[in-house]
Formats: structure tokens, C-alpha cells, sequence
């Protein structure tokens, strides 16, 4: 197992504890220096705000307990590829390294936005990474979704 997978899968507990609490299952975690310094998951609905999505809230909590906005030297591990808010948010919190699992098909956002990585916009260069391990983050969220399915017919 390389060290993205083994953060990815800390990500991964994250996002069960969003489903157990009857949140879309998505997780999130901040290292810097091989260290965990947030750890989130979706809360939208418990916390009546639709910003807090699991990277928000790891950003969020990075940034208390580094007393600073700007997260440099840090990496984001993310089960699901983030939304355009999300994005804004990695872009601004000057995170360097952004591995995500699943693709979000319908939306797209790193895929349609690889142009604002360019040299014109310096505080943007993040590396991304997707598609790590991209079949257990699939499972978790169409299980989810599945067993909604279910229970609204």
C-alpha cells in the first residue's frame, strides 16, 4: 500500500461515519508533514449548512489549528472529486496536494477546470491526483444511494 492509499483510507472511515449519520458518505482529511491535522465528513444536513461538505470542514479545522488560512505544505485526501465550492475553497486555503477517489461523473469540476492550473495563476498549482482507491469510494456512495433509493419507493 503507497502513502496515498493509506491516508485515503482514513478518508474512507471519515466518510462511514457521514453515512451512519445519514449524511451522503464523504470524507476528508488534511497531512501535512505525515501528520493528520483535520479530519471531516459531510454534515449539511446535521449542521443546517449547505458549505459543509467534508473538505470545507477539514479546511476549517486545518486552518484552527494551524492559526492560518493558508494551509501550505499540506495534501487533501478526499473520497469523492470536489465540487466547484470545494474547489474554490482548496484553491484559497493554498493546499499543494489534492488526492480524491471516486469521480464525480455528473459534474466534472477538475476536469473542466484543469485550465485555472496554469503559470497566469500562481496560488493555484495544485497536484491532483484522482482515482485512488476509486472502487471502495464508489461502493460506499452508490451503497448509500441504493439503499435511499429503497426506502423512498
Amino acid at each position: 500500500m503507497n502513502e496515498d492509499e493509506k491516508w485515503m483510507r482514513i478518508a474512507i472511515k471519515e466518510a462511514i461515519k457521514a453515512e451512519n449519520i445519514g449524511e451522503v458518505p464523504v470524507g476528508a482529511i488534511i497531512v501535512q508533514n505525515n501528520q493528520i491535522i483535520a479530519k471531516a465528513h459531510n454534515q449539511p444536513i446535521k449542521k443546517n449548512d449547505p458549505t459543509a461538505h467534508a473538505e470545507i470542514q477539514a479546511i476549517r479545522l486545518a486552518g484552527k489549528r494551524l492559526s492560518n488560512y493558508r494551509l501550505i505544505n499540506t495534501c487533501l485526501y478526499v473520497t469523492l472529486e470536489p465540487c466547484a465550492m470545494c474547489l474554490g475553497a482548496i484553491f484559497h486555503s493554498r493546499i499543494e496536494k489534492v488526492v480524491y477517489g471516486a469521480k464525480d461523473n455528473k459534474s466534472k469540476v477538475w476536469e473542466s477546470n484543469k485550465g485555472l492550473n496554469n503559470d497566469k495563476n500562481k496560488f493555484t498549482k495544485n497536484l491532483i491526483i484522482g482515482s485512488v482507491l476509486e472502487t471502495e469510494c464508489e461502493l460506499i456512495l452508490q451503497s448509500f444511494f441504493h439503499k435511499r433509493r429503497r426506502i423512498n419507493k
